[in-house]
């Protein structure tokens, strides 16, 4: 889930939750989270790669122990009631005994196959994950879903769908998922009312089935872009604030950028992840609730100019598609890799070729930051950008866990001293 309209492809609960019966009020103490968690969303299109994502991939890839939740996106919201979002990956893609969990091949005969089957055998290996749902739609589907009028009902089908598993005919698998990410880009001034009140009736139908459920937003970098938004009043609601800290530069911009920075080199223009985090904690929303967001995927673009190693210099994007993590680790050439010494951001470039990205450095270097401030924890967007041994996933949850103790952090604003160039270069083809 992205922030930028181009590449919309297109981000747990911290505490224990008091159990209250249907008529008690939906207010609720959160309790803090001992122990940072990992999020990751699981990107349902990916069925349809050159080389399709599976269940199996991410298992087999040591990643899905790491994780204490899946986003599954997407399912959708639309014309007042939600619904699975493509039948055929979801519900009815038959796996073989070779690309299945647990090595048994799907039963063609029966009606619950696809993703969500295969889920559901995750879920059986790792008792101890949970599974969200992630609703997206367009911003004016959400808002015509939070209208007075439709919208318990709204809400009634989403629970229905989703909570009860009614996801076809005949197709009833009650308890498969465990709350909902709501990924509204994004509510305004008008929406505010009922953007908090769409929320309460979540929390409010999801008590009535089973106390528990977990409830997500997911929010862009800055508490601006939700215009009017009270956080202080949704927070009773909520169990987690996903913060969607990516995207902060992409190839719709003319200027080569940090597609994720951590803090801000004070002689560009643009925000950071560390004054987004510091904005919601100001704006109401506690430390343990959030989740920093991290992007397993990168940008290019075309800059032939070598000022500043390629950074922050004039050029058209390649606009044709994002590059999955894999992708940009494997890529050969006359790439010299540059770090920023604020940030530890990396860049690659070749002298007429730029790109951002997220590595093993700056992920460890974030999860620091995330476990040192107190922060909920991560969530990544999406899991099939990392390679088949899960290099970014144990990156992050290694230095969430055990943040390295010579990890210093300054205050955002402070001078990144320019680019350094590290000793390190790569060989091999341009995409």
């Amino acid at each position: 889930m992205r922030i930028s309209g181009p590449f919309a492809a297109t981000f747990l609960i911290f505490g224990t939750l008091l159990s209250f019966a249907q008529a008690a009020p939906v207010h609720r103490q959160k309790v803090t989270r001992q122990r940072p968690i990992v999020v990751g969303y699981f990107p349902q299109w990916q069925l349809y790669a050159d080389t399709p994502y599976s269940v199996k991939t991410l298992d087999q890839s040591g990643g899905a122990r790491l994780l204490d939740q899946i986003n599954y996106a997407q399912g959708f919201v639309k014309d007042g009631h939600c619904s699975v979002a493509d039948p055929n990956a979801d519900l009815n893609t038959v796996f073989t005994a070779a690309n299945s969990v647990n090595g048994v091949a799907d039963d063609p005969t029966s009606r619950f196959r696809g993703y969500f089957h295969q889920i559901q055998e995750l879920k059986r290996k790792y008792p101890h994950l949970k599974l969200l749902i992630s609703l997206e739609g367009r911003a004016a589907d959400f808002a015509a879903d939070a209208q007075p009028a439709v919208r318990r009902q709204f809400v009634r089908s989403c629970i229905d769908t989703f909570i009860r598993g009614h996801f076809a005919e005949g197709i009833d698998v009650p308890g498969f998922f465990d709350g909902f990410d709501i990924d509204w880009e994004s509510p305004q001034q008008e929406d505010a009312e009922n953007f908090h009140e769409l929320l309460r009736e979540f929390r409010e139908q999801m008590n009535a089935v089973r106390p528990g459920l977990r409830l997500s937003i997911a929010v862009g970098p800055s508490p601006r872009m939700l215009g009017g938004v009270d956080f202080r009043s949704i927070i009773p609601y909520l169990d987690q604030v996903g913060v969607m800290n990516y995207d902060y530069a992409g190839p719709w911009m003319q200027r080569s950028g940090f597609i994720a920075p951590l803090f801000r080199d004070p002689t560009y223009p643009g925000g950071s992840i560390d004054r987004g985090m510091n904005d919601y904690i100001a704006a109401g929303v506690p430390a343990h609730m959030l989740l920093m967001g991290m992007p397993f995927y990168g940008y290019g673009w075309k800059v032939p100019e070598g000022d500043n190693h390629g950074l922050f210099q004039a050029g058209p994007g390649l606009r044709s598609e994002d590059y999955p993590y894999h992708r940009i680790r494997s890529m050969k050439g006359k790439y010299v890799l540059y770090r920023d010494r604020l940030s530890h951001a990396p860049w690659l470039y070749d002298g007429d070729t730029f790109f951002t990205f997220e590595d093993t450095a700056s992920l460890s270097y974030k999860a620091a930051y995330a476990a040192k401030h107190r922060l909920g924890g991560v969530m990544i967007w999406e899991l099939s950008g990392d390679t088949s041994d899960a290099e970014l996933l144990h990156t992050v949850h290694r230095s969430l866990n055990r943040p390295p103790a010579w990890y210093t952090f300054p205050p955002d604003g402070s001078p990144a001293g320019g680019p350094q160039q590290t000793v390190r270069t790569r060989s091999a083809e341009a995409p």
